[in-house]
């Protein structure tokens, strides 16, 4: 059986979600509100000869038809950056204010710290953290041409965050979109199957789970987490989630997203999850003619 066969019990319209993570996915772009507005990037991208459509659910996102994200010159000025449409939900629910202190647990390239700090308007403080020094050294580019001088870079394992370079003072918000099997992205990535192995979506699912753990740790009471993969392995998903909530001190809750998707599964092979877990929300490749992806939202509660 191949391996994308087991969501068949959890996917509506079979036929429909196979087509769809057949087919290439759309380019798209985000305009950097750090540099640049909605029309500044609309004009340069019209003078440029660069087809771009708007995206109806984010006021910031374009989908490129024929085009490159990065092969124009709008994009080197640093104006836009590429980013796929479901890559933009976390941070668009997490919904940072301007002054706050926010970590993102798993912060390289940048494309969601850059999201973030121009949320805030470049002010506040965005601790963007990594485990991997080649993946950081994109992350500080992109950071730089983006002009987000908000972001402050650390290099360590997520799960192991330490407050005390930052006087030790907690975060009003945390992102965790963390590493994972990946197999959401399918429809740029066509090989995401080919090494699959549930022994190694078992093994990510321990590290997710400690990353949100730690992410719970340092936010304070009252304070968001969210929490995201491009996956669609429960292991990784409902179940990191069911971990966290077992230890008491956060809460998921609802959230609006004005995209098609189906909410989080209770039930998956033997086990069964917190009936909570239902607020999460699944974006499936046929949905919307996006990637595939996952993305919950909790309160800090202890």
């Amino acid at each position: 059986m191949e391996p994308i066969e087991r969501y068949r019990p959890v996917v509506d319209d079979w036929e429909a979600f196979r087509a769809a993570c057949e087919r290439p996915l759309p380019s798209a772009i985000r305009v950097n509100t750090v540099k640049a507005t909605v029309e500044r990037v609309r004009t340069a991208l019209d003078e440029a000869g660069v087809a771009h459509e708007p995206v109806d659910w984010h006021d910031l996102l374009f989908v490129l038809p024929g085009d490159s994200p990065g092969n124009n010159w709008p994009y080197f000025h640093g104006w836009t950056h590429g980013q796929e449409e479901v890559s933009a939900v976390p941070a668009t629910v997490l919904d940072p204010e301007p002054g706050e202190r926010v970590w993102d647990a798993c912060a390289a390239p940048g494309t969601k710290t850059t999201q973030l700090a121009a949320q805030m308007n470049d002010s506040g403080e965005v601790v963007a953290t990594d485990n991997n020094l080649g993946r950081i050294s994109a992350l500080r580019s992109n950071a730089e041409r983006l002009g987000a001088t908000s972001v402050a870079v650390t290099h360590e394992d997520g799960r192991n965050h330490s407050l005390k370079p930052f006087g030790g003072e907690t975060y009003d918000r945390a992102l965790v979109d963390v590493p994972c099997s990946c197999e959401g992205t399918v429809r740029k990535n066509p090989d995401a199957f080919d090494d699959w192995s549930l022994s190694h979506v078992e093994g990510i699912a321990g590290v997710q789970k400690g990353i949100l753990t730690r992410a719970v740790q340092v936010t304070e009471p009252g304070g968001t987490v969210v929490y995201s993969t491009c996956t669609f392995a429960p292991e990784e998903n409902e179940a990191v989630l069911d971990h966290v909530l077992g230890e008491g001190d956060c809460e998921l809750v609802e959230y609006d997203l004005p995209l098609t998707h189906r909410e989080g599964v209770t039930e998956w092979v033997d086990e069964t999850f917190d009936p909570s877990v239902t607020k999460a929300k699944r974006i499936y490749p046929h949905h919307n003619d996006t990637g595939g992806f996952f993305c919950a939202k909790l309160e800090v509660t202890g």
